[in-house]
């Protein structure tokens, strides 16, 4: 005698079939969102060091005065 139990659901097939495609797309979604801010993350500390090393935070030079021609 065959067990009952162990016989395919096609409605339960399909539902774990739909709830896969769903789970799998938002998960999808959730990983590129993660890249993408991992790379601003990285892009902003690299910046941050290379301008910290180069002296880029350091306030620019200030230019001198433009001398004025005296009225008389």
């Amino acid at each position: 005698m065959r067990n009952p139990w162990t016989k395919k659901n096609p409605m339960m097939s399909m539902w774990l079939s739909a709830a896969n495609k769903a789970v799998g797309s938002a998960r999808g979604q959730a990983t590129a969102a993660t890249k993408r801010q991992l790379a601003t993350t990285q892009t902003e500390a690299t910046r941050s060091v290379l301008d910290f090393w180069t002296g880029a935070t350091a306030k620019p030079a200030a230019k001198p005065a433009a001398k004025r021609k005296a009225r008389r």
